[in-house]
């Protein structure tokens, strides 16, 4: 009997990455028309530990997923995008044309780059989403306190403030950046895996007129993943009180992968119970709506690059299957 596999994905810069198992892959259009794809073996130390099977401790692969696989792709994605843009400026600082015919992959992503990159996404995202609502928080906390004689019910406003402001900005973020034309491109691909996966997970077709039958949205989206994250925050932070302003941010740096450990706690045990209605409400259907914004209708040129990658990473897992049958 063959193991099942849950494929999960990331939109690229018109691409699409996706991870199984043991392989993850990524498929990209190149300016000509091309899709170009590649695959490379995920490390077992993260996926395949005894560490990454216990609860909570689980989350760190989702974590690793988005910020470690996510960023490598999403630069390979853009480097193949700028390839045409290189060469022609390339041409135009040399007189003598490159050889016709002739095509060079893509550079290799530097590794001292890659990590400068996810340190600039992560020190953003921290600073956006977690210390700026308590700097903001901070100016209110004076009025709270006169309006709420009780300390115990101030700290608590304060906490729940400050998670109001976070999610605020959240939502306010991912608009902005879905009126953006190249963002609206890359949520139009991330809509193309969505499709993708409920496809292969249905035992669909795996063409453009049997895949644009399903929804863009789907539940085990990293969107709703991040939207858990914002919300949990609250709850866990409201437990540390009051301190000092240096404590509290502090704090919530520190505790990010604790709320993360949450979260994917929360909707691991959702998803184990689909037919419950309070979960439903609580967790599922907020992470659906939420992909409204993170997902557009993707066009067939966009599914056919989706599908590359699926397929691409299904064929490198299908050999290591037979290489090594589960036991």
């Amino acid at each position: 009997m063959s193991e099942k596999i849950s494929y999960g994905g990331q939109a690229l810069i018109e691409g699409v990455m996706m991870r199984g198992r043991r392989f993850v892959a990524c498929a990209v259009r190149e300016p000509k028309g091309e899709i170009i794809t590649i695959s490379e073996p995920i490390a077992p130390a993260i996926y395949a530990s005894r560490w990454s099977k216990l609860p909570f401790l689980r989350a760190m692969t989702i974590l690793w997923d988005t910020l470690v696989l996510g960023t490598k792709m999403l630069m390979y994605s853009a480097n193949i995008a700028m390839q045409e843009e290189l060469q022609k400026e390339h041409q135009a600082t040399h007189s003598a044309p490159s050889s016709s015919g002739s095509k060079e992959p893509p550079a290799a992503i530097p590794a001292g780059l890659a990590f400068g990159t996810l340190a600039i996404s992560l020190t953003f995202g921290i600073g956006l989403f977690f210390v700026l609502p308590l700097v903001l928080v901070n100016f209110a906390d004076p009025f709270l306190a006169d309006w709420i004689v009780n300390r115990d019910l101030t700290s608590l406003a304060s906490n729940v403030l400050e998670g109001a402001i976070r999610l605020s900005l959240f939502l306010i973020y991912i608009y902005a950046i879905s009126l953006l034309p190249d963002v609206r491109r890359v949520f139009q691909y991330h809509g193309a895996e969505h499709k993708t996966i409920a496809a292969d997970e249905a035992g669909a077709p795996l063409t453009p007129d049997s895949i644009q039958k399903f929804s863009k949205e789907h539940p085990r989206c990293g969107t709703g993943f991040l939207l858990t994250v914002v919300v949990v925050s609250i709850f866990v932070f409201a437990l540390l009180g009051q301190p000092p302003l240096v404590l509290r941010i502090i704090s919530r740096i520190v505790l990010v992968p604790v709320v993360a450990a949450l979260s994917y706690e929360l909707i691991k045990f959702s998803a184990a119970r689909k037919n419950n209605p309070v979960l439903s409400w609580l967790v599922v259907k907020p992470s659906l709506a939420l992909q409204s914004l993170t997902t557009r209708e993707p066009d067939e040129k966009m599914i056919e690059v989706a599908v590359a990658a699926l397929q691409k990473v299904q064929a490198e897992e299908s050999v290591a299957r037979t290489a090594s049958p589960p036991r």
